[in-house]
C-alpha cells in the first residue's frame, strides 16, 4: 500500500489494512469480480468516478514463486477535462 491508499483508506483503517482479508474490505459484487481476477488470472479494468474525481482501475493476480497470493490494484487518477478520442 502506497502512501496515497494509505491517505484514501484511512478511514478504514489505512497501512493496517495490510495482511488482512481483501475479501472483508469490498462489497459482494466487488468480492465477485475480485475473485474471477484471482481464478482466472484474467485483469479487472474499468473506469470509476468518486468525489468528482475519475479514475482508472487496473486489479490483476499477484504472484509469488508462481503462486497467486493476492490482487494488486493499480490506480490511476485521470484528468476531468482529459481529451477522448474515437478511431
Amino acid at each position: 500500500m502506497n502512501d496515497r491508499a494509505a491517505k484514501d483508506h484511512a478511514d478504514d483503517g489505512g497501512r493496517a489494512l495490510v495482511g488482512t482479508d481483501l475479501m472483508e474490505c469490498h462489497p459482494p459484487d466487488a468480492q465477485m469480480k475480485l475473485r474471477e481476477v484471482l481464478n482466472s488470472g484474467r485483469p479487472n479494468v474499468y473506469t470509476t468516478q468518486e468525489r468528482r474525481r475519475k479514475k482508472l482501475i487496473y486489479q490483476c493476480q499477484w504472484k509469488k514463486g508462481g503462486r497467486v497470493g493476492g490482487v494488486v490494484q493499480v490506480v490511476i487518477e485521470l484528468p476531468r477535462d482529459m481529451p477522448h478520442h474515437v478511431r
